[in-house]
């Protein structure tokens, strides 16, 4: 028999394979952090030895889902400024917290934020922020993968006094994550209307310098539009097009206010783009075409932006969102069934993210992934896993996280660090967030 690490069986494995494989009664051999089997738990079994075996027969298992577009730290604004437009949200009570901020309060925030993904379900994420170190040194503390990178901004923030001190950041960091299999750097200017030409173009240089993605927000509000086409003649995409940021391994949060021959410019270049369903809905922001852009060709990926505009940080429930939104704004019960969903929370995550080795669950893929309780009421009867997926999960059904076979997540308790001792340090923040929000 062969040796492996782990032998995991569940009742039913969504492998997001090139055939959409759905396996019954299946197992996972992992060793070393990959996959190296999938199949028939009785065929695993007669040929794989393993030290550790995880009993999931009441499971459904499937690939770790992926955010691709957060601000992780902000966990420590939930709820501090609901229904408010995007602008007046930003000025009146987040910018106002952000300039008090400390590595130490980005980290505890941030550990919070990777608490609440693991929990329900995801396995990787995106994230923009400032004091992005401390938000890595969290990323490594929990064992999430993430590609991050320092938020460029034109005028000071609390962790950088000019946009060169970000992206000084950025290449530390860049240098200090070079060779870690789960934690990288990308280059990440906030927007168009926070940045000017001069820094867009030092970006530009510095992810082509280093060979490093680039993530940005672009088009969320038609706001935006107005601003870019005041400051620079050009709507955001133009603009971006005329910097050659579209010419990097570029990926878009958001993309809502966009014309058909945006799109195509977009799917020219072979830029990728995040939907923040729940985000854009809650701030009013527009419904982005994703539809078309599917039809480009164009890589879709979700995310869920940060809590202070979302409040959840939940892939499953963005599938659902963006699935139901897309339907009714289309008025085609067709448009986006659970199938594209998934692969948007999967494979298209993965391509944001950039690593191949994420997404589907196969022979030389990592061992990411997620276990989901069938036996709760809302995940009965069975007819579709994939329907009941996008439609029925929350996350809270989920019972194990595994990244690169290491097991972060399992029925209520973190394997990483302390929970409950941080849920007590982050409720001793709150007083801090009113008064420097100046609600209290």
């Amino acid at each position: 028999m062969r040796q492996c690490d782990t032998l995991l069986h569940a009742a039913h494995i969504v492998t997001q394979d090139a055939q959409r494989r759905i396996l019954d009664c299946a197992s996972l051999a992992i060793d070393k952090g990959l996959i190296v089997d999938i199949g028939p738990t009785t065929e695993l079994c007669a040929q794989w030895q393993a030290g550790t075996t995880l009993h999931l027969e009441n499971m459904l298992v499937l690939p770790g889902l992926i955010n691709a577009h957060t601000h992780v730290a902000m966990t420590l604004l939930r709820g501090l400024a609901d229904d408010m437009p995007l602008m007046d949200w930003l000025n009146q009570r987040i910018f106002p917290v952000e300039r008090h901020l400390t590595p130490h309060i980005v980290r505890l925030g941030s550990l919070l934020g990777f608490a609440e993904m693991l929990r329900s379900g995801i396995t990787a994420c995106v994230d923009m922020y400032i004091f992005e170190a401390a938000t890595m040194e969290a990323a490594s503390t929990a064992g999430i993968r993430c590609l991050g990178g320092e938020g460029v901004f034109a005028f000071p923030s609390a962790s950088c006094p000019s946009s060169a001190d970000a992206l000084d950041i950025t290449r530390d960091l860049a240098a200090k994550y070079r060779e870690h299999d789960r934690l990288h750097i990308a280059v990440m200017p906030h927007s168009v209307y926070t940045t000017t030409p001069k820094i867009l173009a030092a970006c530009y240089e510095l992810a082509a310098d280093l060979n490093l993605p680039l993530h940005m927000h672009l088009a969320e509000t038609s706001e935006e539009t107005r601003l870019c086409l005041k400051a620079h003649d050009r709507r955001p995409v133009g603009y971006c097009q005329d910097l050659g940021l579209l010419d990097l391994p570029c990926s878009l949060a958001h993309v809502v206010d966009v014309t058909h021959d945006e799109i195509a410019v977009l799917q020219r270049h072979s830029t990728m783009v995040v939907h923040n369903a729940s985000s854009n809905m809650k701030l009013a922001s527009g419904i982005s075409p994703v539809p078309d852009m599917l039809e480009h060709g164009i890589p879709v990926a979700l995310g869920t932006d940060g809590a202070a505009s979302n409040n959840r940080l939940s892939i499953f429930t963005e599938m659902r969102r963006a699935a139901l939104l897309h339907k009714l704004h289309t008025a085609n019960p067709t448009c986006l069934n659970a199938q594209k969903t998934l692969d948007m929370a999967t494979l298209a995550g993965a391509a944001v993210f950039g690593d191949k080795r994420l997404g589907s669950l196969e022979r030389g893929k990592a061992a990411d992934c997620i276990a989901l309780d069938l036996t709760e009421p809302n995940m009965q009867p069975l007819y579709n896993e994939t329907s009941q997926l996008v439609y029925t999960a929350t996350g809270m059904e989920n019972r194990m996280t595994m990244v690169s076979g290491e097991v972060l997540y399992q029925n209520g308790r973190f394997t990483r660090f302390d929970y409950p001792a941080l849920c007590e340090e982050v409720g001793a923040l709150r007083a801090f967030v009113l008064r420097t929000a100046g609600i209290e």
